[in-house]
């Protein structure tokens, strides 16, 4: 399994839940550390790893763009499967540094965004150093490359560092969702509780975005997200990421994406996967599969000739 490394990342948590759920086999794991989200999945492409975990999105800092470029440049690869870990981070050193020792501080770009107030109120002299990930940044650290680093507190253990203060979080309870991906199958059966992701380009022409979008809206399927990124290959033009909830089992979310398909220049299914449920956030996707499946019977019962 490929994912962004060293060991003592956020992301190799993540990796661990995972397969403790059973969701790469029964079987044992190799972890296979790599520098960034389009190496991790390049090797799912590649045959060099089965199965890649990357992050999608934190609380903080929004949508993880390079991970859904990387999942969209190149041959078709799918998600399959999410996990949330919860994220806060040890300021760690070398032994016998203090926090007023302080004057560069490494770790990951995104990191850096949810730890900007604690260092301006603790260590506002430091240096923001730009790490390839929040581990990397402790092995700097362990390097001479950096003073201190923000890190899993168990990147401290793996590179000999002392933990000077733990639990350090500009917003409290924060969240980053990671996903499992692996080449193109089947998704995962339907559970009610789904969401699915797809890349698109439309024809430059006036309201093409909108009649798309409107094939969700007239569907009642819900949008969690939609982002456009440039094509790479020529200046203003752009292509659509878009996450929704929903399976592509379900009947509106599968006659919206048929919609979508007549109308785009291109359509990529990135999955459908089972959804960790929102205990803060009232869900009636289920309720309304229910209904809708209800309706689906009487039509078939019509077109079969017999009563409903």
């Amino acid at each position: 399994v490929s994912y962004l490394g060293p060991a003592g990342t956020f992301t190799e948590a993540a990796l661990i839940r995972l397969a403790e759920r059973g969701e790469f086999g029964s079987g044992e794991i190799s972890q296979m550390p790599v520098n960034s989200p389009q190496q991790a999945v390049d090797a799912v492409r590649e045959g060099t790893a089965d199965f890649a975990v990357v992050a999608i999105e934190n609380f903080v800092d929004g949508f993880v763009t390079p991970t859904y470029d990387a999942l969209d440049q190149g041959s078709e690869v799918q998600i399959f499967a999410e996990e949330a870990i919860e994220v806060s981070f040890t300021i760690m050193a070398r032994p016998g540094t203090t926090l007023a020792d302080i004057t560069t501080l490494a770790t990951h770009p995104v990191a850096h965004q949810q730890i900007k107030h604690w260092m301006a109120g603790n260590v506002p002299n430091a240096r923001f150093v730009s790490a390839s990930s929040n581990a990397a940044a402790a092995q700097l650290v362990s390097e001479n490359g950096a003073d201190a680093a923000a890190a899993p507190e168990r990147a401290a253990d793996l590179f000999g560092l002392d933990k000077l203060v733990s639990d350090v979080a500009d917003v409290r309870g924060a969240k980053t969702r990671f996903v499992a991906v692996r080449k193109r199958i089947a998704p995962p059966a339907r559970t009610g509780h789904d969401h699915t992701s797809v890349v698109f380009a439309l024809p430059n022409i006036p309201g093409s975005l909108v009649r798309a979008l409107n094939e969700f809206a007239l569907r009642g399927v819900d949008l969690a997200r939609i982002e456009s990124r440039p094509t790479r290959k020529t200046f203003g033009t752009y292509r659509f990421h878009l996450d929704l909830i929903g399976h592509i089992e379900d009947i509106p979310v599968r006659e919206a994406l048929r919609a979508l398909h007549m109308q785009a220049e291109d359509l990529v299914f990135l999955g459908s996967w089972p959804a960790p449920r929102d205990e803060n956030h009232e869900d009636t996707w289920g309720e309304d599969i229910a209904r809708l499946d209800k309706a689906d019977d009487w039509v078939r019962a019509a077109l079969e000739g017999r009563e409903y």
